[in-house]
């Protein structure tokens, strides 16, 4: 598989380049671009599996989440130049929507096919579902109530006001678990003791250098893909809602959503939840933000409001998520759970 990855990148990255000069069809386009991006997100995802190896299952999550989620701030800065405003929202909500049902409930899914019973830091599980709630169902719900009685540039003033607190406490909370209150809550589990003996498959310059070459050429060809979304969208009947939540966001999320779920199947499931859990935070509390602050330079700017299906659909998939992972144990049936979740969301945005 990693043998196709590669081949796929080395065909893929000169291909958007002749494809873009000789003006090939969108579709073809579409086609090239998102298969490139997924196999450059494969070689990320290795990257910081090794990385997770050397640092731990925080930074190690962490990690992968900050490096997946740069491809969906770089698709997304893109979309804002183009003036593609409802599909950079749509995409933010299909972040969160893939990173904790579908990533989630994957990883739940085939990890407990494989092992029955598996467990992950229950003290973890509470302080991100606590966040979960800030980040999604306090800062996405209040700026769309208050928009209501707002005009355009309060609404914005808003959601700038309301980025920046995200953003310091998005921050101030990586300081409390990986600074003041790190291993505070350190816990011993069955499945842990093996991630002592493992070897990384790369040493952590090689993966750094990884990371960073895979970024640029993530931004390369994502610069392509986002010109396609139009034309792809009116061949399909696709609406920008549906290019965003669906498409958009699996596409940018690939990293996260391989190396989850590989972490699962190993039984390291606090990597797992780490990716899931705290990619979804950083969409919320940091890419959402920034972009709200970076569109303030760009002919249009964006405000942090959502429509009405996207946040009763994000605010369903955060308590369905603290509902099965407050515990600190997973199982296939709560995996299924959670697809199943995905699955009634995606075919509603489809329809709409």
């Amino acid at each position: 598989m990693n043998r196709i990855f590669t081949i796929l990148v080395l065909a893929g990255v000169p291909l958007t380049f002749v494809g873009s000069m000789m003006h090939w069809s969108s579709i073809v386009m579409f086609i090239i671009c998102s298969v490139t991006v997924i196999a450059i997100s494969s070689f990320m995802g290795r990257a910081t599996e090794s990385l997770a190896i050397v640092s731990g299952p925080r930074i190690g999550g962490l990690l992968n989440a900050t490096f997946g989620n740069a491809v969906e701030l770089i698709i997304s800065i893109f979309a804002l130049q183009a003036g593609l405003i409802g599909v950079v929202l749509a995409s933010l909500t299909g972040s969160v929507l893939g990173n904790l049902l579908l990533v989630g409930g994957l990883s739940f899914f085939l990890g407990g096919l494989k092992f029955k019973r598996q467990k992950f830091s229950i003290h973890d599980a509470r302080h991100n579902s606590g966040l979960l709630v800030f980040a999604v169902i306090v800062a996405f719900v209040i700026p769309e109530i208050f928009a209501m009685s707002m005009n355009e540039a309060k609404t914005l003033q808003l959601s700038v006001g309301i980025s920046i607190i995200m953003i310091v406490l998005y921050l101030a909370g990586l300081v409390f678990k990986l600074v003041t209150h790190r291993g505070v809550y350190a816990h011993s589990e069955d499945n842990s003791t093996s991630e002592e003996h493992e070897e990384p498959e790369w040493t952590k310059k090689k993966a750094l250098t990884i990371l960073l070459l895979s970024t640029l050429a993530v931004a390369y060809v994502s610069e392509s893909l986002v010109h396609t979304f139009e034309a792809v969208g009116e061949q399909f009947g696709w609406s920008e809602l549906f290019i965003g939540v669906i498409i958009v966001a699996i596409v940018g999320n690939a990293a996260e959503h391989s190396s989850a779920i590989i972490m699962a199947m190993k039984n390291k499931m606090d990597v797992a939840v780490e990716i899931a859990i705290g990619s979804t935070l950083q969409i919320a509390m940091f890419v959402a933000p920034v972009l709200v602050l970076i569109s303030l330079f760009m002919p249009q700017a964006m405000p942090l409001v959502f429509t009405m299906p996207e946040l009763v659909a994000m605010a369903t998939a955060v308590l369905l998520t603290i509902s099965v992972s407050n515990d600190g144990e997973s199982n296939w049936f709560e995996g299924l759970t959670l697809l199943a979740a995905y699955l009634i969301m995606g075919i509603g945005f489809y329809l709409l």
